[in-house]
């Protein structure tokens, strides 16, 4: 069987016309299990890598405005809280989603660490924002009394920001795959909790946010799959979006991808990252494919009816 690594964005997790609850959630969850289920039944061994921006957010602010009752927790801590929490949610999910096509195969989670270099250059330039926003006076207070680092949002207002350094390693990753022949493996959540790794060889967690595409892109490395999928809300790759010659995209070798983010195509935060993130995986393993499209046209991309196909050439 082909194995394939599934990268979930955050609408795959959370409609933006649901309320932000766990129920919310759950709902959102099934409908996206549905999908992965028919991807495992048509022939595929699946792993799966979520995002967790909208979670982590809520669970440090939650966290922050109970203060006064209990410290609040670091910031490694919400993410691997919310790594737990959203990896109960897809294993509910999607093994209802497998035995009704009677599939038997075992879902579970692994909290997963993935190391990064303290020497990043993402940690002189935090640029991912978390959390709520606040007023210009309440972020000054923030800064002085927690010492965190805050940017005015587009107008907006103000929010924290974090790092989002380059992946490295998967610590688990032995574990993950020797659950591979027997388990569909959920790991890498929200792209990992980042530590690192210092000389005497233990782990120091960080606050930051590892871009999950990436991390998906590293596990399909050291899984040795054979597609890499990162799913999002369009069906296609575009150029020129938005604009009266946007051209949707149903291939891009390797030259093609880099001229077009040359010409800066891809907005950062967006698009950009799952670009780029498919291009190491092709220029790793130039008989493969990483595909982008939307959840609900997965099936149709693998069959090579839609999507876009990176390819080495």
């Amino acid at each position: 069987m082909a194995k394939i690594v599934i990268a979930l964005g955050g609408n795959a997790l959370q409609s933006k016309d649901s309320a932000p609850t766990a129920e919310g959630q759950l709902e959102v969850v099934r409908y996206t299990c549905e999908r992965i289920a028919d991807i495992s039944k048509s022939g595929y061994e699946v792993a799966i890598v979520h995002g967790n921006g909208p979670q982590v957010g809520r669970i440090l602010l939650a966290s922050e405005t109970a203060n006064d009752v209990t410290p609040a927790m670091p910031f490694d801590v919400c993410g691997a809280m919310s790594q737990g929490y959203i990896g109960y949610h897809v294993q509910q999910a999607l093994k209802y989603a497998l035995s009704v096509r009677n599939i038997s195969y075992p879902v579970l989670t692994v909290v997963t660490q993935v190391v990064v270099d303290e020497k990043d250059p993402a940690f002189q330039n935090p640029t991912k924002p978390i959390g709520a926003f606040y007023t210009k006076e309440e972020a000054d207070k923030l800064i002085a009394e927690r010492g965190y680092q805050m940017k005015e949002d587009a107008g907006r207002g103000w929010r924290r920001v974090v790092p989002s350094p380059l992946p490295k390693k998967i610590v688990e990753i032995d574990s993950i795959r020797q659950l591979w022949d027997s388990s569909i493996v959920i790991s890498c959540g929200g792209g990992g909790i980042p530590v690192i790794e210092r000389m005497d060889g233990t782990l120091e967690g960080v606050a930051a946010v590892i871009d999950k595409d990436f991390a998906a892109e590293l596990l399909a490395e050291q899984v040795n799959a054979d597609v890499l999928m990162i799913l999002t809300e369009v069906e296609k790759v575009a150029i020129n979006w938005g604009k009266p010659d946007q051209q949707n995209l149903d291939h891009m070798s390797l030259k093609e991808a880099a001229q077009y983010v040359q010409e800066g195509q891809f907005a950062p935060g967006s698009m950009l990252p799952k670009v780029e993130a498919a291009m190491n995986f092709a220029r790793t393993f130039p008989g493969r494919k990483a595909i982008i499209t939307s959840l609900d046209k997965a099936i149709d991309a693998l069959e090579g009816k839609t999507g876009t196909v990176i390819t080495f050439a």
